[in-house]
């Protein structure tokens, strides 16, 4: 018999080895694998009666049965945000398990198109990488209408895991279950990982891995966490490598920020002429819902720029798009944010530019917390160069970030503009 490649395969083989070992829990509630995979295979009934891809917004349990449902029937499962659902799908897609929005951050989202083959490989690397083991718990608290909460049911139906489901991410809720659980696993993007520090959360004996990803994780966010035990595994990768694509294992040594360490097994990467990294191997999607986005020898251009060290280990420098020019010079905004978030008063901050007739881009900081002006402005200056110094500083309460962390770029440019009237 082959291996099993899709979810409801994963499901079926746990039921069938480790019946009674608890699958999932959510609000208090456990369901077993067994449970797990009838509660699935009596959805797939009910779901019979439509056609085309199955398109569903709710929270995190509905989409999660939703998922290992379309899974049983073969059929392409799409979950949206609630506040953000596309349209109905109408085109005959073959070979397709799973859509997923892109985040949008940069632009509008996209339709990300993932068959059995990405999704499974991605998990195999993933628990190989990790690693993942039957009876392990993996506290899920991003969103399942993104790759990072889809991709988590996966890795723990494939390893026979259990998957602490949380609706959306609840500092309080998700420190509690850390002190309770006996959590193996946690996935987070920085900011809720700032969070639960400020909480005073502390990581469990039992917990192996925190996967961060989703945005960028600055150095001074790194060293707080691991100077208070947490074991961070700094990682990258997009809907369209179907999650987790590069990770940093903390006993490769030291860190620096952007480095996320080697490609899964099986992958090429490189660098385009413009600096764009370029991903090819088993986890790269099967393209866009528009057909676009995969070139005749398999290779994905994404939006990020990188750097490639002699031991293969991948850094991120940021998006290419965010690039800013400030006197003449490529200023990236997260070699600024990076040098400013270390600043002592700085909560967070985020860094955009205005047109300038003398500067090109005029660097703006927006900047969440008690940190006077003045001294962030001499920070700065004993840490960048004159071209990457922000010309204005602005107070603001938050920052506009998505579902997943990262900042939205657009959102942020209109914020500098009404924080300076």
């Amino acid at each position: 018999m082959a291996a099993p490649t899709s979810l409801a395969q994963h499901l079926q083989q746990a039921a069938a080895e480790r019946p009674h070992a608890t699958a999932l829990r959510v609000a208090g509630h456990c369901l077993s694998f067994a449970d797990l995979f009838a509660d699935s295979e009596k959805l797939a009934g009910q779901l019979a009666s439509r056609r085309g891809a199955i398109i569903e917004a709710g929270d995190s349990l509905h989409l999660a049965r939703h998922a290992c449902a379309c899974s049983f029937q073969n059929w392409p499962f799409f979950p949206v945000d609630r506040g953000n659902a596309f349209p109905a799908i109408k085109q005959p897609l073959t070979d397709v398990a799973l859509i997923i929005a892109t985040s949008g951050s940069a632009g509008k989202p996209r339709a990300v198109l993932l068959g059995n083959a990405q999704l499974d490989a991605a998990a195999a690397n993933s628990n190989e990488r990790l690693p993942l083991h039957p009876g392990d718990l993996w506290l899920n608290c991003l969103p399942l209408y993104h790759i990072g909460g889809q991709s988590i049911l996966w890795r723990c139906a494939r390893a026979g895991a259990t998957v602490l489901l949380h609706d959306g991410f609840a500092a309080e809720q998700v420190a509690t279950d850390l002190a309770t659980q006996a959590a193996t696993h946690i996935s987070l993007v920085p900011a809720m990982l700032a969070r639960l520090l400020d909480l005073g959360a502390k990581p469990p004996a039992s917990l192996r891995v925190a996967l961060i990803g989703g945005a960028a994780l600055s150095q001074t966010l790194h060293d707080r966490a691991v100077a208070a035990g947490w074991p961070l595994y700094p990682s990258y990768g997009m809907s369209e490598t179907a999650a987790q694509f590069a990770t940093f294992d903390p006993a490769e040594g030291a860190w620096h920020q952007g480095l996320v360490g080697r490609p899964m097994p099986g992958h090429n990467i490189r660098l385009g002429a413009d600096g764009h990294l370029q991903v090819r191997g088993p986890q790269v999607m099967r393209g866009y819902l528009d057909g676009s986005g995969i070139d005749a020898d398999g290779w994905l251009t994404t939006g990020d720029l990188g750097r490639i060290d002699a031991a293969g280990r991948l850094t991120i420098l940021g998006r290419a798009d965010d690039m800013l020019i400030s006197g003449g010079r490529n200023v990236h905004p997260q070699e600024i944010e990076s040098c400013l978030a270390a600043c002592p008063g700085v909560l967070d901050v985020a860094v955009t530019g205005q047109p300038d007739p003398v500067w090109g881009d005029l660097i703006v900081a927006l900047v969440v917390g008690p940190v006077a002006p003045a001294d962030l402005l001499a920070h700065a200056r004993r840490h960048l160069p004159s071209a990457a110094l922000p010309r204005k500083i602005h107070t603001v309460e938050c920052l506009p970030r998505n579902a997943t962390g990262k900042l939205e770029r657009a959102a942020l440019r209109r914020l500098a503009v009404e924080a300076g009237q």
